[in-house]
């Protein structure tokens, strides 16, 4: 049999997935691993540099493609930064319910220290700055140095909450995982209520309005 010419990266994300849920283990090789599916072992290094590189990509897929069927919906554009979050988190969660054999393997053992984990370093940046591009309201304070210590703590925390998440989920034995959108509906909505900054805004609006009487008064 002719082997085959043109492979996609997700032709070899779909074949390593498959390969790992059927042995309970990574392929011994690449070689080997191209052979079973019958390309040329240099079609795998086009994509990518070795197994390790697949699970990355696959969380990172796990984003991409979310985001991109978000995109595709004109509700979704006219939504809030909270109501984008929330879209986010649905969707996302549904693609790992899709492919929850293979998250739980590769996962489970890590769960109580997801946060280092290298395999979701790709899917952490790209969330993280998906969150930052969102337009949540933070307090406009004109320092640099602070607004940039405030936009890591909303990118550092809302990766934290994305790790929760998925560790409720991994856990979650509840019907259709419906205690995980329960969760999530919750959690987001409780960030976003602790992130409201307008009653901070008033007092110091009401702040800078007595100091500013209080100067003009001297």
């Amino acid at each position: 049999m002719a082997k085959k010419k043109s492979i996609s990266k997700n032709d070899i994300i779909t074949w390593y997935m498959d390969y790992v849920l059927e042995h309970g283990s990574n392929p011994k090789t690449v070689f080997a691993f191209a052979k079973m599916n019958n390309f040329d072992e240099a079609k795998f290094y086009e994509h990518f540099a070795s197994f390790n590189a697949i699970e990355k990509g696959i969380f990172e897929a796990f984003f991409t493609n979310s985001l991109n069927a978000l995109n595709n919906s004109e509700d979704y554009k006219i939504f809030d930064a909270r109501n984008k979050l929330l879209s986010f988190y649905y969707t996302f969660f549904e693609n790992l319910t899709a492919n929850r054999s293979y998250v739980k393997h590769v996962l489970d053992k890590y769960k109580k220290d997801l946060k280092g984990l290298k395999m979701l370093s790709g899917l952490k940046q790209h969330f993280t700055t998906y969150v930052s591009e969102l337009g949540i309201q933070m307090l406009d304070i004109k320092q640099e140095q602070f607004e940039k210590l405030q936009d890591n703590a909303l990118k550092e925390s809302a990766w934290l909450q994305l790790l929760l998440t998925m560790k409720f989920w991994l856990d979650d034995t509840s019907a259709s995982f419906e205690k995980t959108d329960i969760f999530i509906e919750k959690s987001v909505n409780t960030t976003f209520d602790v992130l409201d900054i307008a009653p901070l805004k008033s007092v110091l609006d009401l702040g800078k309005f007595l100091f500013k009487e209080k100067f003009q008064m001297n």
